[in-house]
C-alpha cells in the first residue's frame, strides 16, 4: 500500500493522525451476478464514474482500488475524485495520483491506495470516483449489489464535470473498495457492519442510502466512520462464487485490515441455513456457532469490540422451513445468552411481527419475507445502543 504524500497542508492538518475509513465495500470475483453487471467483460478505452456516500469528514481523502480476485494486472490510465452533484455531475474535481504518477498497474491479487487528494469532505457527503481504462482490463474484481448508479462512457472522460456522455448505467462498484479520510485524531473509532444482503442493503432502493449502516451513520453524524462490509448471498461457512468467500475467510481483509476499527457488528447465517436446507443438507446450529466463534476469535486477536446480531425472522420467504427455523432459533438463543459477544443487538425481536414472532413485521418487510424495506433498515439502526460502539 502506498503511503501518505507529505505536504505542508496535510502535515498541519494532522501532526499525529492518520488515515481512517469513511466508506468501504467488500469486493468479490467477477461473475454474472444476481443482476446484470460489467465485471466479466471489464473495460477497454472506457471511463467509469462511481458514486459513494461517506460517513465521516476530513481535510483530505485517498481511494483504495482492488484487483484482489484478478488473474492478470490491470492498467489504470487515470483517475479523479470530486463531489457528486445531480446525476453524473461533479464539482471540486481533483486528480488522483499513484506515487505522483497519473497511471498505475494494479497487480493481480493486489490492492493499491492513491496518493493524498486535497479534497475536504463533510460527513454524509457524496463523492464520485472516476476511472479511465485505456487498455482492455479483462474481468475485474467488483461488488455486485451496490444499489447505487455507476456510469460508463466510451473514451477518456475522467475530467468531465457535466457527465453528459455517461449514458450507460450499472448498480455495481468496480475495483473501488474504499475511501479514507485524513483524521487528525489518533483514536481508534471506526465501526464495521459485517454481513450478508441485509447489511448490503437489499430492499432499500437504489441511490437512497437507506441501508442500515447508512442509517447508523446518519445517527452518528460524522462522529466516527461506519463501513459497510456486507455481501448479498454471503455465508458464514461456505464460499459462493457470486457472493464472496465465506465470512470466516474474508473477515481479515474486510474487517481486521481496515485502519482504526474499534467495533464490528456481525449479522450472518441466514444464507447458510436457507441454501443448505434447499440443497437437502441443512447446516446445524452447532456448525454456525463454531463459525461465529471463529469470527469472534479473529476480532479479539486485534482487540476489537464484537457485537452479535440475532438473525431476522424469515417465515414466508422461499428459504423458510420448520427445521431451518429451529436452527435459526438455536443460533439466536446462543447469540443472546452465551455471553461470548461483547454486546448483542436483538434484531430478531425488533423486526418481528407482533402477532407472529417467526414473521417479519409487515411494516418492515420489502415483500419477500426475508429482507427489510427502508423503514425496516431505519428501525434496525435505531435499535443499536450507541454506547455499545
Amino acid at each position: 500500500m502506498f503511503g501518505l504524500v507529505a505536504t505542508p497542508a496535510v502535515a498541519a492538518a494532522s501532526p499525529s493522525g492518520g488515515w481512517e475509513g469513511t466508506w468501504a465495500t467488500s469486493v468479490h470475483e467477477a461473475h454474472e451476478g444476481f443482476f446484470p453487471n460489467w465485471s466479466l467483460q471489464g473495460f477497454a478505452n472506457q471511463t467509469v464514474r462511481q458514486v459513494v456516500r461517506v460517513s465521516q469528514g476530513g481535510p483530505a481523502v485517498r481511494i483504495q482500488l482492488s484487483n484482489r480476485y484478478g488473474k492478470a494486472p490491470i492498467e489504470l490510465a487515470g483517475a479523479t475524485v470530486g463531489r457528486a452533484g445531480e446525476a453524473e455531475e461533479v464539482s471540486g474535481l481533483r486528480p488522483l495520483t499513484f506515487k505522483h504518477k497519473k497511471s498505475v498497474v494494479i497487480p493481480a491479487g493486489g490492492e493499491i491506495d492513491t496518493d493524498v487528494a486535497l479534497l475536504p469532505v463533510r460527513p454524509l457527503e457524496s463523492l464520485t470516483v472516476t476511472l479511465y481504462f485505456a487498455k482492455p482490463t479483462g474481468p475485474v474484481t467488483y461488488h455486485g449489489l451496490g444499489f447505487a448508479t455507476t456510469y460508463r462512457a466510451a473514451g477518456d472522460h475522467q475530467n468531465d464535470r457535466d457527465g453528459l456522455v455517461f449514458t450507460e448505467k450499472s448498480e455495481s462498484w468496480y475495483l473501488l473498495s474504499g475511501v479514507q479520510v485524513l483524521d487528525p485524531s489518533p483514536k481508534r473509532d471506526v465501526v464495521v457492519a459485517f454481513g450478508d444482503s441485509i447489511t448490503d442493503g437489499y430492499g432499500a432502493g437504489a441511490n437512497t442510502n437507506d441501508r442500515y449502516p447508512d442509517e447508523l451513520a446518519e445517527r452518528l453524524r460524522g462522529r466516527f466512520g461506519v463501513l459497510n462490509q456486507g455481501i448479498g448471498g454471503n455465508q458464514v461457512l461456505t464460499d459462493w462464487d457470486q457472493a464472496g468467500e465465506a465470512a470466516v475467510k474474508r473477515f481479515k481483509a474486510d474487517v481486521l485490515d481496515q485502519p482504526k476499527v474499534r467495533t464490528v457488528i456481525i449479522l450472518e447465517g441466514i444464507n447458510d441455513i436457507g441454501i443448505s436446507d434447499g440443497a437437502g443438507s441443512l447446516v446445524s446450529a452447532k456448525q454456525l456457532i463454531e463459525g461465529h466463534r471463529t469470527l469472534i476469535r479473529q476480532a479479539r486477536s486485534k482487540g476489537l469490540r464484537v457485537i452479535g446480531a440475532t438473525l431476522l425472522p424469515y417465515k414466508g420467504s422461499p428459504y423458510y422451513s420448520d427445521r431451518g427455523e429451529k436452527v435459526r432459533d438455536e443460533l439466536n438463543n446462543w447469540i443472546r445468552t452465551s455471553g461470548e459477544y461483547d454486546a448483542v443487538v436483538d434484531w430478531d425481536k425488533v423486526m418481528a411481527d407482533p402477532n407472529d414472532a417467526d414473521l417479519m413485521n409487515p411494516a418492515y418487510d420489502v415483500g419477500d419475507g426475508l429482507h427489510p424495506n427502508a423503514a425496516g433498515y431505519q428501525a434496525m439502526a435505531a435499535s443499536i445502543d450507541l454506547n455499545t460502539l
